[in-house]
């Protein structure tokens, strides 16, 4: 049975376990879904059992258990570790989704649901072209799966337990599909991610909230203080100014520069999909090379005082901000954090006391294309999508990979069926049934392609 017609009569089952997978609310930044956790990873060993997988079993960690899988072929044959997580963004504001967030529901041909494609939708493509190469009798090399619960929140546990089964997650290259696709009628495979550091800062005046009336104007006000500090890290041109900040940044070859600019793009198109009037950036680049392969600074949340409603004239004791820097390949994340560390402290007027505490953070990765698991993701594509994909470099962060190289010595092929319209991290998070099917069919390829390499 060819694959198109073993996805059509098998899709509602590919559904429903999907969906059973994204019914269990497994939050990794939330405590109280703890349970969900264990619930979700049970219910991800039991389906790649029904997969094909010889064995299946919970892995603890320091923190939320891992799922660990095999189906060995031949012990001298290549192995293809299929890396996934099964955790999820929480879901609020949970008022402007359309339907339930954890209830999927398939609508205008999507499957809508926090998890429809980051990453309990693109996992399931993994599982489902695994089963039906076992099915088929057409797999011929050893294959592992590795599926964590915490890369929402930076993997904080899973580069320990990398180190300490370095044997037993052996193999010859990763398969991950975590990342997304120019658009759907635009393949294009992930051939560089950025890294990421990650800060809280905490600014302190007085030893308590005072009457703005009777202490404004004598007294420093953190909040104020905390903005006036956070605006000085970006300059007029769009550049960080942190001391030695792009002391390792390369810059982008001309070559690459070229095949950059040779991507169809639409800045139109794109500033009314996400309803902005104008762009802006890192004078001298463009806006795929901004928000791809050259680093970035972002305040993604600030807060102090009363924000509840109505009025309340205070002047804040305290004042908070957390925030990231989106990094290139060569910048080490721990020497990042520990300049803007420097920085901010040296910025800081004596008036006020200022902590930084630094969070996850992890490096970028390139894949080569002339890598033969790369090569056999491109004919995947091909095949399924009728054109070749786009070779390109992608603005998110996954700093496992960079994990996976430097402490298990392998490359990672980032095989991602995403579109930026699935809206993931946001409400209203879907994934299209369309590239669902063809994704299974993609990786499909993939295996079968290998093994002829």
């Amino acid at each position: 049975m060819d694959i198109k017609q073993y996805i059509q009569e098998n899709e509602n089952r590919f559904l429903e376990e999907l969906f059973s997978l994204i019914r269990i609310p497994s939050i990794s930044a939330l405590p109280q879904h703890k349970e969900d956790m264990l619930a979700c990873a049970e219910r991800w060993k039991q389906l790649l059992l029904e997969a094909g997988a010889d064995e299946a079993m919970i892995m603890p960690s320091k923190g939320n258990p891992l799922v660990y899988a095999e189906k060995r072929v031949d012990p001298n044959a290549p192995t293809v570790l299929i890396y996934a997580h099964y955790d999820v963004m929480p879901a609020e504001p949970l008022e402007l989704w359309k339907s339930q967030p954890f209830e999927p529901e398939v609508r205008d041909g999507h499957i809508w649901a926090r998890g429809a494609d980051d990453d309990k939708g693109q996992a399931m493509i993994q599982a489902k072209a695994f089963e039906y190469v076992v099915r088929e009798g057409l797999l011929k090399h050893n294959v592992k799966f590795i599926f964590e619960g915490e890369e929402e929140i930076g993997s904080p546990s899973l580069n320990a337990f990398l180190k300490e089964h370095k044997e037993l997650l052996k193999a010859d290259v990763i398969l991950v599909s975590d990342t997304s696709m120019l658009g759907a009628d635009l393949p294009s495979l992930t051939t560089g991610l950025r890294g990421l550091a990650y800060w809280e800062i905490e600014v302190t005046g007085p030893n308590r909230d005072l009457h703005s009336g009777h202490f404004g104007g004598a007294v420093a006000n953190p909040i104020n203080t905390l903005c006036s500090m956070l605006a000085q890290i970006i300059d007029e041109n769009g550049r960080i100014t942190i001391p030695h900040f792009y002391d390792d940044v390369e810059e982008v070859p001309a070559a690459e520069r070229e095949m950059i600019a040779s991507i169809p793009f639409d800045e139109k198109k794109y500033m009314e999909a996400i309803g902005v009037k104008a762009l802006k950036g890192e004078k001298g680049y463009s806006t795929l090379e901004r928000n791809s392969c050259r680093p970035s600074f972002d305040v993604c949340g600030i807060w102090g005082g009363y924000t509840g409603e109505g009025s309340k004239t205070v002047l804040p004791s305290k004042a908070y901000a957390k925030v990231s820097s989106r990094l290139v390949p060569h910048q080490n994340h721990e020497k990042i954090s520990q300049l803007f560390i420097d920085y901010i402290n040296q910025i800081a007027p004596d008036y006020v006391q200022v902590k930084v505490t630094p969070m996850h953070g992890g490096e970028g990765y390139v894949c080569p294309i002339t890598l033969p698991a790369y090569q056999a993701a491109e004919k995947g594509f091909t095949v399924a999508f009728g054109k070749k994909p786009l070779a390109v470099r992608r603005g998110g962060s996954i700093p496992i990979i960079s994990d996976f190289e430097q402490i298990l010595g392998i490359k990672t092929v980032l095989m991602g069926f995403g579109l930026e319209s699935d809206a993931i991290h946001s409400p209203n998070e879907n994934f299209s049934l369309d590239i669902f099917r063809k994704g299974i069919e993609a990786v499909v390829e993939f295996h079968k392609e290998f093994d002829k390499m």
